[in-house]
């Protein structure tokens, strides 16, 4: 099995068009399919508007925060689930049940396992 991150992307326009009931019904579609991936699903969150991010960039050992996300863009990172799947087929299988990807966007990415990522040549 193999971990894939699935990055759910947003427009501010999108979730302002929906109604409350439609809010309320968009999430309990994903409670619903928390509840049905069961273990295959290992974390998933909504992350706050993109305007609360801050970005850190280190340049010759200084820090510069800037308040706001890396670029301006109208689709943000809004979420994201981490799953496990046998391959990449399954993973987008997954990925295409989440509800956002029928308003925006969801990318799917294989995660390096950390043995991996610290390993050194």
């Amino acid at each position: 099995m193999m971990q894939y991150l699935a990055l759910i992307y947003e427009t501010e326009e999108t979730r302002s068009k929906l109604s409350q009931t439609q809010q309320d019904a968009l999430y309990d579609e994903y409670r619903k399919l928390i509840a049905e991936l069961g273990g295959k699903l290992i974390g998933a969150n909504r992350l706050r508007p993109a305007s609360t991010a801050s970005t850190i960039r280190v340049r010759d050992g200084k820090r510069l925060v800037t308040d706001g996300p890396f670029a301006e863009t109208k689709e943000y990172l809004g979420g994201y689930f981490l799953i496990e799947a046998a391959d990449l087929d399954e993973a987008i299988q997954i990925a295409s049940r989440i509800p956002a990807a029928r308003m925006d966007c969801v990318e799917i990415r294989a995660v390096v396992p950390r043995e991996q990522a610290v390993a050194r040549s």
